[in-house]
């Protein structure tokens, strides 16, 4: 497309007339124009060849082209089929989505050229291994935080370089807690809770104690956040700060929370694996139950 097209003619000297058709409709004979298109023009007219170039094809150029020669016994023709091909181009594609978990989404890649060409989409993902639609249309029924990203359409026909096209899809769900930890600290030392969850839209933490929300600025007390992870930090524990503290993650989806503990030294922190744990010292059951043993 865009690019002259020469048909030409080979001839000899029995030629005492000659002239070129599409379809019908002279375009030259002779050295004279018949039609008015400008991009037709003659190139040559000698006693060996008659060609003419059609300039800036388009598809509407596509069809049988016929030389017509007359000689001192009788006419004579020739026809071409000029075949257009047409590079692929996306002329119409699925804007960006947002949609929540569990619904479905319709994904349209619209595509032109000649030959038709060849549509298919993939997810853009580590994880994504082939196509997942092999046409201009991507359906996704009960879509996962898994399958959110770009999509990419491409769009091919062995013209040219394929040409592709990318749609991003957001999945939102509600927040999921992957890791709150306690921390035992001692007192007059800096400590710090930490609450890690995953959320689209990105969730947003509040700390309580007790059932007491903490406001940020409290004397001694600093809430740092960020878009996936919260941090309650003590910059001098005192046994006032020592006890059980809730994370709460939420947003237009939904909440969630967990409890983490704040404890000092000598403090049971968790039982774990037939093991006591104690800040300085563990003791493990098998041993104590061979000391009660052997003391009877």
């Amino acid at each position: 497309l865009l690019q002259g097209k020469v048909v030409r003619c080979t001839i000899d000297n029995r030629v005492t007339r000659v002239a070129w058709l599409n379809r019908s409709t002279i375009l030259y004979a002779g050295n004279d124009k018949w039609c008015l298109d400008p991009r037709v023009v003659l190139l040559s007219n000698t006693q060996t060849q008659y060609s003419i170039e059609i300039q800036n094809v388009d598809v509407y150029d596509e069809g049988p082209y016929t030389c017509s020669v007359q000689t001192d016994n009788h006419p004579k023709t020739s026809r071409v089929h000029l075949i257009v091909q047409v590079s692929p181009k996306i002329v119409e594609i699925s804007s960006d989505i947002s949609i929540n978990e569990g619904n479905n989404i319709s994904l349209t890649c619209i595509a032109t050229g000649r030959p038709e060409p060849t549509v298919t989409w993939r997810h853009i993902s580590p994880k994504a291994v082939g196509f997942v639609s092999e046409d201009e249309y991507l359906e996704i029924q009960g879509i996962t935080r898994e399958q959110s990203g770009d999509y990419e359409c491409s769009a091919s026909n062995d013209v040219a370089a394929p040409v592709v096209r990318r749609v991003k899809v957001t999945v939102n769900y509600p927040p999921y807690i992957s890791e709150a930890k306690g921390t035992g600290v001692p007192v007059g030392q800096k400590g710090t809770l930490q609450c890690e969850a995953s959320a689209v839209p990105s969730a947003e933490f509040q700390w309580y104690k007790d059932d007491k929300r903490l406001i940020e600025g409290k004397k001694g007390v600093k809430v740092e956040n960020r878009p996936f992870l919260s941090k309650l930090i003590f910059f001098n524990v005192s046994e006032h700060d020592y006890g059980n503290y809730t994370c709460v993650a939420s947003n237009k989806l939904g909440h969630t929370n967990a409890s983490l503990t704040l404890f000092g030294p000598g403090a049971v922190s968790e039982v774990s694996n037939g093991s006591w744990r104690r800040a300085g010292c563990t003791w493990m059951l098998p041993l104590l139950i061979l000391h009660l043993l052997l003391k009877f």
